[in-house]
């Protein structure tokens, strides 16, 4: 089964859509159900999304630390290091 949609786009996208469409001999139309399929099963289709939110992270700062938590990780599996002291304040 299949629905029709009719969508407003900005002109940007749609030259780039109509641009694609005559490079690949297709109608934009075409091209463009192509694209919203494909981001709609890339969405659906995350094999990670089931364990968004289901672990602690142990603390909030890991998008601007993780070179250090990384780091100290590797250091800690490695033998014969330790990892330097660090100081929070």
């Amino acid at each position: 089964m299949s629905h029709t949609l009719h969508i407003d786009i900005p002109d940007r996208i749609f030259e780039i859509l109509s641009r694609t469409a005559r490079q690949i001999g297709k109608p934009p139309e075409a091209i463009a159900s192509q694209w919203l399929v494909a981001a709609v099963q890339q969405l659906a289709d995350d094999p990670l999304e089931q364990f968004i939110g289901a672990f602690d992270s142990r603390g909030s700062d890991w998008v601007d630390q993780h070179d250090r938590y990384l780091g100290a990780a590797a250091l800690e599996r490695t033998p014969g290091t330790t990892p330097p002291e660090t100081s929070d304040a």
